[in-house]
C-alpha cells in the first residue's frame, strides 16, 4: 500500500509539473516576441527533433524506434496518423505562439479551458463514447459562454476554438497510434523538420533570420524552444500513467489558470465583465464535468472489487 501511495504521489508531481511548465510558457515566448511566430515555430520543431534524438539515445530506446518502424510497415495507417498528429500539434504551437506574442494570452487560456470538453465531444463523435446528463449540461454552459463572448465582442473567439480543436484532435490521433511517448514525439518532429529546415534556410538567405543576427539571448531562447517543448510532454507521459484519469482531468486546469494569470497580471491584458461571465460559465461547466466524471470513475472502481469478491 505504501509503495502504491508513493507511486501515485510521484505521478501527481510529474503530471502537475508538466501542467505548471505549460502554464508558464507564455513568459518564455514573450521573451522572444521580437522574433516572428513562424521562425519561433520552425526552431521549436527543429530543436525538439534534436532534443528527442538525445533523449532516445540517453534512454537507449532505439529498439523502440525500430519496433515502431516495423509496426508502421504492418499498419500503414499509422504513418497517416503520425503525419496528421504532427500537422495538428504544429498548428496548435503556431497559433499559441502567435496568440501570446500578439496580446491574446487570455483568449489562449480560454482555449485550454475548453479543450477537455472538446476532447470528450470528439470521443462521442468518433469513439462512440456516451455522456450522462450532467456532462451534457456542462457542454450547454460552455457553449453559452462562447456565444456570449462572440455576441458581445462581435467576433468569434477563433484563437480559443482552434487551440481547443487542434489539441483535442491531436489527442484523438494519439489514442489511435499508441506509440511510446518519446518515440511518437520523435516521429512527429521528423514529419515537420524538413519543412522547418527549408524555411529557416530561406529566412537566412533573405537576411530576415533572427537566429545568429540579433543577440545571444535570442539564439539561446530559440535553441531552448525544443527543450521547453519536450520536457513537459515527457513529464506528462511519465506521470499520467501512474494516476487515475480523473486526477489527470483535475490537474489539467493548472495550465490555463497560470496562463490566464500571466496574461492579466504580468502583461496587463484586459479582463472585462463579459470575460468574467464567459469564464464563469466555462468554469462552472468544467466543475460539473469534472465532478461528474470523477464520480463515474470512482463508482466503476468500487464496483470492480465487489464483483471479484462475489466469485471468491
Amino acid at each position: 500500500m505504501h509503495e502504491q501511495t508513493r507511486h501515485d504521489r510521484k505521478g501527481i508531481w510529474l503530471t502537475a509539473g508538466s501542467y505548471i511548465l505549460w502554464g508558464i510558457l507564455p513568459v518564455y515566448w514573450k521573451a522572444a516576441e521580437t522574433v516572428s511566430s513562424e521562425e519561433i515555430l520552425a526552431h521549436r520543431i527543429f530543436w525538439s527533433f534534436i532534443f528527442m534524438l538525445a533523449v532516445i539515445t540517453a534512454a537507449r530506446n532505439w529498439p523502440g524506434v525500430v519496433q515502431a518502424i516495423k509496426e508502421m510497415k504492418k499498419r500503414p495507417f499509422l504513418i497517416g496518423s503520425l503525419i496528421l498528429s504532427s500537422v495538428l500539434i504544429s498548428a496548435n504551437w503556431f497559433v499559441y505562439i502567435w496568440a501570446v506574442n500578439n496580446h491574446h494570452i487570455v483568449e489562449a487560456s480560454l482555449g485550454y479551458y475548453i479543450n477537455p470538453l472538446i476532447s470528450v465531444l470528439l470521443g462521442v463523435l468518433f469513439l462512440k463514447e456516451r455522456l450522462n446528463g450532467w456532462q451534457k449540461l456542462s457542454f450547454v454552459l460552455a457553449l453559452a459562454g462562447v456565444l456570449i463572448s462572440s455576441i458581445h465582442f462581435g467576433s468569434f473567439p477563433w484563437i480559443s476554438v482552434i487551440l481547443a480543436l487542434s489539441f483535442g484532435l491531436y489527442g484523438l490521433t494519439k489514442k489511435v497510434t499508441k506509440l511510446d511517448p518519446s518515440v511518437g514525439l520523435l516521429f512527429e518532429t521528423i514529419v515537420m523538420v524538413p519543412a522547418a529546415v527549408l524555411f529557416l534556410i530561406s529566412l537566412s538567405g533573405s537576411g530576415n533570420a533572427s537566429f545568429g543576427t540579433v543577440s545571444l539571448e535570442i539564439d539561446l531562447l530559440l535553441i531552448g524552444a525544443g527543450i521547453v517543448t519536450a520536457i513537459p510532454l515527457l513529464l506528462f507521459a511519465g506521470g499520467a500513467r501512474r494516476i487515475p484519469l480523473y486526477m489527470t482531468g483535475i490537474l489539467q486546469y493548472i495550465a490555463p489558470t497560470l496562463t490566464l494569470l500571466a496574461g492579466v497580471l504580468l502583461y496587463g491584458e484586459a479582463f472585462t465583465a463579459v470575460d468574467l461571465i464567459t469564464f464563469s460559465l466555462i468554469w462552472a461547466a468544467l466543475l460539473i464535468f469534472t465532478v461528474s466524471s470523477s464520480r463515474a470513475f470512482l463508482n466503476r472502481s468500487y464496483r470492480k472489487p465487489k464483483k471479484a469478491s462475489a466469485h471468491l
